[in-house]
């Protein structure tokens, strides 16, 4: 019967050992496989018939596997393509990543790794051409969330690392889960993790676990974040945060595929994909040496820009009654209808907070409303922070710039009020969570920490 054929797998490789490993590893998997030995002959059999996947090699006798990778993304763009590269051709694996392939493999192969990513892309395959965008409801109608949502369908398709871009407070790990939910990969963990929250002597033990009795205190094994995203998703939240020695490591999990716990003698391998995300401008912290170059080029393989709140104000009423309804079942409240009024307020205001302020703004309105409706009077928008101004030089008398005061006085005293003042907003606005408030304010939570202290701010 043909709804109970098996799978079929295309092998393009010139090595006929290679090809019979290859093909009796997929036969254990119940999977068919077909093989060509060049480009052409790659192409004749997929313009022939239907394939699940294709396995190539990057060095064929007549052209390039990338050459394979772009014209399956052309002619057959519901097949996913993975490339067999020389171990530590990394360069290649990312251009072909680049192209639109699905994931790579290094030789010699490792077996498992084959296995996992056949039946990663299987499954993909399986779902027959749908696009659909599964998990939380991405709102909005304006073009560029149209955008958006047809940017996370295509990259939820491949396992190429990806890195989420855009302002604090646009929904950038609601991206990251949107992707691992739409993508093969749904079934595995989603595992978010802040990078700047963890505490840098605390983050090799964290992020790849370590054995029990490898320093004081490891009284038991124990599995680290990467290794419990196994056969899921790592999101590397503010990503930019991480120091240079992680970053180090970091790279090797992404370039190897493996891990290894503190007191473990040996590497262990995983299967795990990396998003990642920062409301930094990663580029120009490579270009001051304060993030890792080729480490940027490994996360950065395909980048997405999540819209400003600024940029789709039409999308304002849509997300205003959205996030009042769900408030309001928090609550266990009726949820109360927003007046023309209020949402005037709303659409004027420019939302350097975007989404996650314009959530506090509604939350604040719905204590304060005491009818069915929520109107402009309870609406409560702040004034974005002020942005720092150049001092003009003194000019002493002599004609030339006097030398700064010791000590500040009065001047030190009025600095400290718009400091004190400017951080007691953030807090609020945050709902007194400081590292939300660290990253509004555009400081490090450790520098918050200092001048919540110094201010005398309870």
């Amino acid at each position: 019967m043909e709804g109970m054929s098996r799978p079929v797998v295309l092998v393009v490789d010139d090595e006929p050992d290679l090809v019979e490993l290859v093909s009796l590893t997929l036969s254990r998997m119940n999977l068919d496989t077909a093989a060509a030995g060049d480009l052409a002959g790659a192409r004749e059999l997929l313009g022939a018939r239907h394939f699940d996947l294709c396995l190539t090699d990057m060095r064929l006798p007549d052209g390039d596997g990338l050459e394979l990778v772009a014209w399956i993304g052309e002619h057959k763009p519901l097949v996913p393509v993975a490339v067999i590269s020389a171990h530590g051709n990394v360069e290649s694996a990312v251009r072909a990543l680049k192209l639109g392939a699905f994931d790579f493999v290094s030789k010699p192969l490792d077996l498992g790794v084959l296995r996992k990513l056949v039946a990663s892309a299987i499954r993909l395959a399986e779902r027959d051409g749908d696009m659909t965008v599964r998990g939380p409801r991405l709102i909005g109608q304006s073009p560029v969330m149209e955008a958006l949502r047809q940017m996370i369908a295509r990259v939820a398709r491949s396992q190429a690392p990806v890195h989420i871009s855009g302002e604090s407070g646009t929904g950038k790990e609601l991206v990251a889960r949107l992707i691992h939910d739409s993508g093969s990969r749904a079934e595995g963990p989603f595992v978010p993790v802040n990078c700047g929250a963890i505490p840098t002597e605390l983050m090799e033990s964290e992020f790849f676990g370590y054995k029990r009795g490898s320093f004081t205190g490891a009284v038991a094994d124990s599995k680290g974040l990467i290794q419990s995203a196994e056969g899921g998703t790592l999101f590397l939240d503010e990503v930019a945060d991480l120091p240079l020695h992680m970053q180090v490591k970091l790279l090797r999990v992404i370039q190897e595929k493996t891990v290894r716990p503190i007191g473990e003698a040996r590497e262990v391998p995983v299967d795990v994909r990396i998003l990642s995300a920062t409301h930094k401008d990663l580029a120009a912290l490579v270009r001051e040496s304060r993030f890792r170059e080729d480490l940027y080029y490994r996360i950065d393989v395909i980048e997405m820009r999540v819209p400003s709140l600024r940029e789709r104000a039409d999308d304002i009423p849509d997300l205003a009654e959205a996030i009042v309804r769900r408030l309001s079942r928090r609550m266990g409240v009726e949820a109360p209808a927003i007046g023309d009024s209020a949402l005037a307020v709303l659409k004027a205001h420019s939302f350097p907070g975007n989404v996650r302020e314009l959530e506090n703004v509604l939350e604040r309105a719905l204590t304060l409303c005491v009818t069915d409706t929520i109107e402009a009077a309870n609406i409560q928008v702040r004034a974005p922070l002020p942005e720092p101004q150049p001092e003009a030089p003194v000019v002493s008398p002599g004609g030339t710039p006097a030398a700064p005061a010791v000590g500040g006085g009065a001047l030190g005293e009025q600095l400290d009020s718009i400091e004190r003042d400017a951080i007691v907003k953030a807090l609020e606005q945050t709902r007194y969570n400081k590292t939300a408030a660290a990253k509004l304010l555009g400081m490090t939570f450790r520098a918050l920490r200092y001048r919540i202290k110094k201010l005398g701010i309870e």
